[in-house]
């Protein structure tokens, strides 16, 4: 790891300063730090100076009202996933922020930090391998080992986006409240995210001199039901081979609308408007649900060692769409 300087923020406007003031990559923010800290000693990113965000006040609050819930981009996973209000009304964001990680990294990891962290594949965390992602010449997954990476939105960087929370906040609608050198803008969460045709080098949107600031989801209509569902490769807290999650208005057992958001499986959230469009509409059952899976997969382009993430994402939309109707 190289040395860097360390500020304490007291202010957005003096991050955002801080930042506009250096080359990229120069100056980065730090909340958690369970993804930064990693690449820092693999030589990924090399600040020459790290702000410190947990010193802001203000940014880690959760509110709730008629009409919705506001997170600070500093709450943590774990108060997220705990939270009263969330696990009753928002039960899909609880449940996605419960998956995440272990019990320690939830309580310091942060809700921004886990909509921006950087992809976890092995040739990118590698120090040694200068990939596509890193601004070398070749996808490495291509031809060599493709057991975690994408099915789809792959080309020409194959990559899956590791958040449990983003396929969550875009099924329930959610937008950013993002603050830069101009003032703050807002953006729904599915427009933050970017694949890898647009920047290869990029997850998401966000400028060099700018900062999450807020998270803010709508109020779900009543008698909407949602659900995250997570397959990992064990039994012990891991990233998602797939993982979906469903928001269902229901009345009765008939889907009125449906969101439909994969994750594990794409550089960035997948959201499945096939899966969404099966189910919209119909009174849910197996063969309904079944076909709603098979839907959503029917474009996916496997790689030599993930062919298997088809059928387990397929499963998961079926299996989730049920649950709607338990």
């Amino acid at each position: 790891m190289d040395k860097f300087s360390y500020v304490n923020a007291t202010s957005l406007k003096q991050v955002t300063s801080l930042l506009s003031d250096s080359g990229w990559g120069e100056v980065m923010m730090i909340a958690g730090g369970t993804d930064l800290l990693s690449e820092l000693k693999e030589y990924i990113e090399t600040p020459k100076t790290l702000i410190n965000l947990k010193t802001l006040p203000g940014m880690d609050s959760i509110t709730a009202d008629a009409s919705g819930l506001k997170i600070g981009a500093l709450a943590t996973v774990a108060d997220i996933a705990m939270h009263p209000t969330i696990q009753h009304h928002y039960t899909v964001l609880a449940q996605a922020a419960a998956s995440v990680a272990t019990p320690q990294i939830r309580n310091v990891g942060t809700l921004g930090g886990n909509l921006c962290q950087r992809p976890r594949c092995w040739y990118y965390r590698d120090e040694t391998v200068n990939c596509l992602k890193k601004g070398g010449d070749i996808c490495y997954a291509i031809d060599g080992l493709s057991k975690y990476h994408a099915i789809f939105g792959g080309d020409p960087v194959y990559i899956v986006h590791p958040s449990d929370i983003a396929p969550a906040l875009i099924a329930l609608n959610a937008s950013l409240r993002i603050a830069g050198p101009e003032g703050e803008k807002t953006l729904k969460v599915e427009e933050f995210f970017t694949l890898p045709a647009a920047n290869p080098f990029r997850e998401n949107v966000l400028e060099p001199n700018e900062i999450v600031v807020e998270v803010q989801v709508p109020q779900p209509k009543p008698d909407t039901k949602s659900f995250y569902l997570k397959a990992r490769e064990k039994g012990a807290p891991d990233f998602a081979l797939a993982s979906v999650a469903g928001v269902f208005e229901m009345m009765g057992k008939t889907c009125q609308a449906a969101n439909v958001v994969l994750g594990g499986v794409a550089p960035a959230p997948w959201r499945s408007a096939e899966a969404e469009t099966a189910l919209t509409g119909k009174m849910i059952n197996e063969a309904v649900s079944m076909n709603a899976g098979a839907e959503a997969v029917k474009d996916a382009e496997p790689m030599n060692d993930n062919a298997y993430k088809v059928t387990l994402a397929q499963n998961l939309i079926s299996r989730t769409a049920m649950m709607a109707v338990s």
